[in-house]
């Protein structure tokens, strides 16, 4: 699907949420916290949201129903990939000083204009009235009056051209050399640590039963480079575990979203930090940097959206996801804060595709909501899925994941889900000091302090 086509789609479906619930462009975008123009934007597609949080607000906004949330959330998804699609080439475009020239007159002359301008040119006083013009390598003449300096220029850009070959020559040579990981494949050096997980984060998860094509890596990397077999960017999951071992056999993609609401209502965290030194409740969008910033952990439930699309025409069947525990350890003692405002109305439908995992469990399980459908379901490019999971915790602090189990025609794989390399967290939050914050106001108090107008 084209990018205009997609992102047509997806712009009618916003259309027609804001034309049904009568509200205006300005009463909307107050509310939403943006200005009316970007949701002007938004609403006649000439602007893809870059995050799908503000989308769904407008859609509760404009009381959209279960269906209609899960089929916005797949128009968005396509809009987003066609235009990341469209980007693509853009992005790999050199630039212009660097593109080699196609016509040899134009790189001679470039060049020269190029020597001319870091060389100090001598006082031309005019060619001899015997000399005879130069010829280009393009066989066109070029004009008697700069003969001089074209010499010196043209030997100087000789110099430069021999220069910049021996440096990339060089570049290339000592770009060999780098460390070599425990396949036996070389990177630049230090490569094998870029990540952002620490290595305890993942060997902290307890690995499921690992493929054949898996065991002889794992045992080499433990004796040749412990320091990659600690780092997720080194052996991703999706290549650990997909069909054949490589990254690219893996006929789909996961987009996990592990800070995603549920409504603000429901949502709570566990901070180790007094109320006066936790800044107000975020916006979802910016949940991530907030959680990160105060060390935040989901407090009595966790609302994980996942997205998953396939990348070619080709169908994938969504076999089903199982729980990983890491640990369980008794629930934190720190402080709980509450994401929604008191008195602001909160809740909304169970979207398709919603299930629940009871964390306290000795063996938790991946659970469709009541009346929903259960797995297999099938995916592809055009044709994604979102899955909604809510993990409730109350007797434990447990550190999670999930195995995305997957197959296509004679392939087939596991993918692992969790938060960037690191598990999931989830910690009940029974007997802890809970904290609101009112609307408008200036501090975290007490929950159920606040006075309603």
């Amino acid at each position: 699907m084209s990018e205009g086509t997609a992102a047509a789609e997806f712009a009618a479906r916003l259309r027609e949420l804001k034309e049904r619930s009568g509200l205006s462009y300005g009463v909307l975008a107050k509310r939403l916290h943006m200005s009316t123009s970007t949701l002007h934007r938004y609403c006649n597609g000439d602007a893809v949201p870059a995050e799908y949080a503000p989308v769904e607000r407008l859609a509760r906004l404009c009381k959209a129903g279960p269906g209609e949330l899960v089929e916005l959330h797949r128009r968005w998804v396509l809009a987003d990939a066609a235009r990341g699609r469209k980007g693509a080439p853009a992005e790999a475009v050199a630039p212009a000083s660097e593109a080699p020239a196609t016509d040899p007159g134009a790189g001679a002359a470039a060049t020269e204009t190029g020597a001319a301008e870091t060389q100090p040119a001598a006082p031309d006083d005019g060619p001899p009235q015997d000399e005879v013009p130069e010829v280009t390598d393009s066989g066109a003449p070029r004009p008697a009056p700069r003969s001089r300096r074209r010499t010196r220029t043209a030997v100087l850009a000789g110099i430069a051209v021999a220069a910049v070959l021996g440096g990339v020559t060089l570049g290339l040579s000592l770009s060999g050399g780098g460390e070599t990981d425990g396949d036996g494949r070389k990177g630049p050096v230090g490569a094998a640590n870029a990540g952002d997980g620490a290595g305890e984060d993942v060997t902290a998860s307890p690995s499921p039963s690992a493929s054949p094509s898996t065991s002889p890596s794992a045992g080499k990397k433990e004796k040749g480079a412990p320091s990659a077999s600690a780092s997720p960017s080194a052996a991703p999951p999706e290549a650990a575990k997909g069909g054949g071992g490589q990254a690219d056999a893996v006929p789909l993609t996961v987009r996990t979203a592990p800070y995603t609401w549920e409504d603000p209502c429901s949502q709570r965290y566990l901070i180790d930090r007094a109320p006066g030194e936790v800044p107000p409740p975020p916006l979802e969008q910016d949940v991530p940097a907030w959680t990160s910033a105060v060390g935040a952990v989901s407090s009595g439930g966790q609302y994980v959206q996942l997205t998953v699309q396939g990348t070619g025409a080709e169908t994938v069947v969504v076999e089903g996801l199982t729980v990983r525990v890491a640990g369980k350890r008794s629930p934190l003692a720190w402080n709980d804060f509450a994401m929604g405002y008191p008195g602001v109305g909160c809740g909304g439908n169970v979207p398709t595709r919603s299930f629940t995992v009871a964390l306290d469990a000795a063996r938790p399980v991946v659970t469709p909501e009541s009346g929903h459908r259960d797995f297999p379901f099938k995916v592809s490019e055009s044709d994604p899925e979102i899955y909604y999971i809510k993990a409730d915790a109350s007797a434990y602090d447990v550190s999670w994941s999930l195995e995305l189990k997957w197959s296509s025609g004679s392939r087939s794989g596991t993918l692992t889900l969790d938060d960037k390399g690191r598990p999931f967290r989830t910690s009940g939050n029974n007997g802890r000091p809970a904290y609101e914050f009112p609307l408008g106001g200036e501090k975290w108090v007490p929950e159920g302090t606040t006075k309603l107008e």
